[in-house]
């Protein structure tokens, strides 16, 4: 008896009402009922309770741990609390199966993933694929033991190994797919490199949005367009800069005033706050809907910004900090106006070996944006430049 028939049938019902499920990627249905969640779940897992992560165990709490394993389809299962932090997580189930079909996996491919985690993404890969055919490397010695044994458990037959994701994995390549588990704001060449002319690479940029790329012909470059939502943890050692609440600090408001758009639009627009995000990568913007909307934005470090619009009256700024995150806030929102308010769809990136770019409508002729790790100010580059 599956003592977890329930909740699975539940998640896939729930899926399916969504049109979750991919129509072109026929084979990821049946691989997730016959590699189900619980299988790669630890006997620890953590939810939030609005203060803190606290576990939630097995052999304690089986109904809240097979809850927790077991979310709607657009929440993730955290595995593991590095520092307080989520560092490791079953990924939410809707975001699984739109990044496997994005990523076009056939029989026999050569498939090479970046970040194990609990193992389940590579049994997927793995039963598309075929034994043997999928690599997959975890920075994390003790998951990548434990996702071992995981996967053995169910005869994936796949190879995981311990090192730095952003290498990739020169041993078994050229790749016909690559596929990262976890955020990049730049992607490495290294996985352009090791990916054969015509493979492709699937991996989540920055706080929203995964990309399937091509590679080229020649090998020197690797361009397509962003496939969907998804928000996955930043690979390990990456600089989150300081919560909101650090940057936003106990002084008074150093400026107030009105803001002119509508800031419900924050909260429900995904293709503006992707286009926010091109335009301004540092600023991160959070938001929360009850009796009106307000939006909390912060750079990470030093400028933060609040935006409350109470349902029946005009909307409010109150910022501090060096920047003027709302009057640049204001600008993109502008910009994505006059671009036509493109939807996330409408983007696409393209990484050479010096360089990696947003652009939108058109790779070649489209606007773009220099997206470089660490830069503040975005760099808006001609349509051509492609060095």
């Amino acid at each position: 008896m599956d003592e977890f028939a329930e909740l699975r049938q539940r998640l896939d019902r729930v899926l399916e009402a969504d049109g979750g499920w991919p129509v072109d990627s026929p084979w990821v249905r049946p691989a997730v009922e016959d590699l189900p969640r619980h299988l790669f779940a630890p006997d620890r897992v953590w939810a939030w309770d609005g203060s803190a992560y606290v576990p939630a165990d097995r052999g304690t709490e089986a109904g809240r741990w097979a809850e927790l394993v077991y979310p709607r389809p657009d929440q993730a299962t955290i595995t593991q609390i590095t520092d307080g932090l989520p560092s490791s997580s079953l990924s939410c189930q809707a975001v699984v199966v739109d990044m496997l079909d994005s990523l076009m996996v056939e029989r026999g491919h050569q498939v090479l993933e970046l970040g194990t985690g609990a193992g389940w993404n590579a049994a997927l890969l793995a039963a598309r694929a075929g034994p043997g055919r999928v690599t997959s490397v975890e920075v994390d010695s003790r998951l990548a033991a434990e996702s071992r044994t995981r996967l053995d458990a169910v005869g994936a037959g796949v190879n995981v190994v311990g090192g730095d994701g952003a290498q990739g994995r020169r041993e078994n390549a050229p790749y016909d797919r690559v596929v990262a588990t976890y955020a990049v704001d730049e992607v490495p060449w290294t996985w352009v490199e090791q990916t054969r002319p015509g493979g492709r690479i699937v991996t989540p940029w920055g706080r929203l949005g995964h990309v399937a790329l091509t590679v080229a012909d020649d090998g020197r470059s690797a361009s397509g367009w962003m496939q969907g939502l998804a928000q996955f943890m930043p690979s390990r050692g990456t600089s989150q800069g300081l919560p909101w609440d650090q940057v936003r600090g106990d002084d008074a408001p150093e400026t107030d005033g009105s803001f002119a758009r509508d800031v419900r639009r924050l909260h429900a627009d995904v293709s503006l706050l992707f286009a926010l995000r091109v335009v301004l990568p540092d600023v991160r913007i959070l938001t929360t809907a009850g009796d009106g909307v307000t939006a909390w934005l912060h750079d990470g470090h030093s400028s933060w910004a609040t935006l409350t619009a109470p349902e029946s009256a005009a909307p409010v700024v109150y910022q501090g900090g060096p920047r003027r995150l709302a009057e640049e806030t204001d600008r993109a929102w502008q910009k994505w106006q006059d671009a036509g308010e493109p939807s996330l769809y409408d983007f696409g990136m393209t990484r050479t070996p010096t360089r990696q770019y947003i652009w939108s409508g058109d790779k070649d002729t489209g606007t773009r944006w220099a997206t470089t790790v660490g830069s503040t100010t975005p760099c808006t580059v001609s349509a051509g430049d492609t060095r």
